[in-house]
C-alpha cells in the first residue's frame, strides 16, 4: 500500500502563498488519484480538491477554486498543493490521500501538515 507524507505546511500571513508537498512511497504512484484534504479545530474534514492520475484533470472545492492549484510529478512520485491569497479561515491540519481507482474513496492518508493564516 503507498505510503504518503505531507511537508510544507507553516504559519503564513492572510493573503500569503504555500506550497505543500505528499510525496509518495510503495506504491506505483501513477495508478493513484491523488487529492488533498483539510481538517480545521472542531469541524468536520473537507475535501479540498483532486487530480486523475495522469495529471491532467483536477477538481477543487468551491472554496479554494482559483486560490489552490494541485498538480502532480509522476517522475517524482509526488503531489502538489499551491495555495494562493491564504485567508484566516484555510488553517487547517491538511492531508494527502490516494484512491486506487478513478472514482472510490480514499484508502490511504498522510499524517498531515499543519497550516495556519494569521491576520
Amino acid at each position: 500500500q503507498v505510503q504518503l507524507v505531507e511537508s510544507g505546511g507553516g504559519l503564513v500571513q492572510a493573503g500569503g502563498s504555500l506550497r505543500l508537498s505528499c510525496a509518495a512511497s510503495k506504491g506505483t504512484f501513477t495508478t493513484y488519484r491523488m487529492g488533498w484534504f483539510r481538517q480545521a479545530p472542531g469541524k468536520d474534514r473537507e475535501v479540498v480538491g483532486s487530480i486523475t492520475r495522469s495529471g491532467t484533470m483536477t477538481y477543487y472545492a468551491d472554496s479554494v477554486k482559483g486560490r489552490f492549484t494541485i498538480s502532480r510529478d509522476n517522475a517524482k512520485n509526488t503531489v502538489y498543493l499551491q495555495m494562493n491569497n491564504l485567508r484566516l479561515e484555510d488553517t487547517a491540519v491538511y492531508y494527502c490521500a490516494a484512491s486506487a481507482s478513478d472514482a472510490g474513496a480514499f484508502g490511504s492518508w498522510g499524517q498531515g501538515t499543519q497550516v495556519t493564516v494569521s491576520s
